[in-house]
């Protein structure tokens, strides 16, 4: 009767965590209320059911329905034609920046950064086509500072198009890295992005092999980076160190000569905690 039971058991396959789970387990509704929020973005502030249903694939019925419960919950609200985020939705990412040893590891060693030389550091984690910001440096007095990328706590970033995502792609196996890139097509957003997958494997190889990135203007004109990897203990990378600057601020060769000693620097010392 087992061994048939097992015959008989379907499973589902997530195709960006791997993730396995019985379709029996698999509550349907949770992930199409899901997938509604995460339509929402940088780029989409608001929408109507209609564009809900488009984004989810869902009848519009269906997405009426799940606009309606979320917005009951009080993580919508309705204008009485878009519906929009309410600041509830904070609620889970402060949960994870609370609960996570990461961020608050990481916080004092980016204030100190920002301290000695007044500029924005960052350290990104990777989900899915995204690099997010999980932690940012803070320091007073910041407000002749230029702020690239419009960054904040929960920013996300095309991986391909940053630093700190190509580190975190160039630590992928290969066939990872050429999963991702069929999944998710090199999108242009500049004339400096990357966009040939072969040539964008062959870039994350070197990468890999110095340890190290540097982009320019790839995302945003104007802006330039320096990224390298955080390892833990067990020499996983689990993170990104980076600092994003304007191209009127800095040079190249200042990010390469000054400021990727002190970034290699602050990674061992969090290697050495995580």
């Amino acid at each position: 009767m087992d061994n048939e039971q097992k015959k008989t058991t379907s499973f589902i396959h997530h195709t960006e965590n791997k993730k396995i789970i019985r379709h029996e387990d698999f509550i349907a509704g949770i992930a199409k209320g899901l997938a509604i929020l995460e339509c929402f973005g940088p780029e989409r502030h608001r929408f109507n059911i209609s564009t809900a249903a488009e984004k989810t694939g869902m009848t519009r019925a269906a997405a009426r329905r799940h606009l309606l419960t979320l917005e009951y919950l009080g993580y919508l609200n309705f204008d009485g034609h878009y519906y929009y985020l309410t600041p509830k939705i904070l609620k889970f990412s402060g949960a994870y920046l609370d609960g996570s040893p990461l961020p608050k590891i990481c916080q004092p060693l980016l204030n100190l950064l920002t301290n000695q030389t007044s500029l924005i550091y960052s350290v990104m984690v990777l989900d899915g086509y995204e690099a997010i910001t999980i932690a940012r440096s803070a320091a007073h007095q910041q407000t002749d500072r230029v702020n690239p990328y419009g960054l904040h706590l929960g920013n996300r970033l095309a991986a391909h198009a940053t630093s700190a995502g190509k580190i975190l792609l160039a630590h992928l196996t290969i066939e990872e890295q050429k999963q991702w890139l069929t999944q998710y097509p090199l999108k242009r957003f500049t004339k400096y992005t990357h966009t040939e997958s072969a040539a964008f494997i062959e870039l994350l190889h070197e990468i890999k092999e110095q340890d190290w990135c540097y982009s320019c203007e790839e995302h945003e004109l104007g802006v330039h980076a320096v990224a390298v990897p955080i390892y833990d203990s067990n020499a996983v990378v689990v993170a990104a160190l980076n600092i994003v600057s304007p191209t009127i601020r800095t040079t190249k060769d200042y990010l390469i000569t000054h400021i990727l000693p002190l970034l290699q620097e602050t990674a061992r010392d969090l290697r050495q905690v995580i």
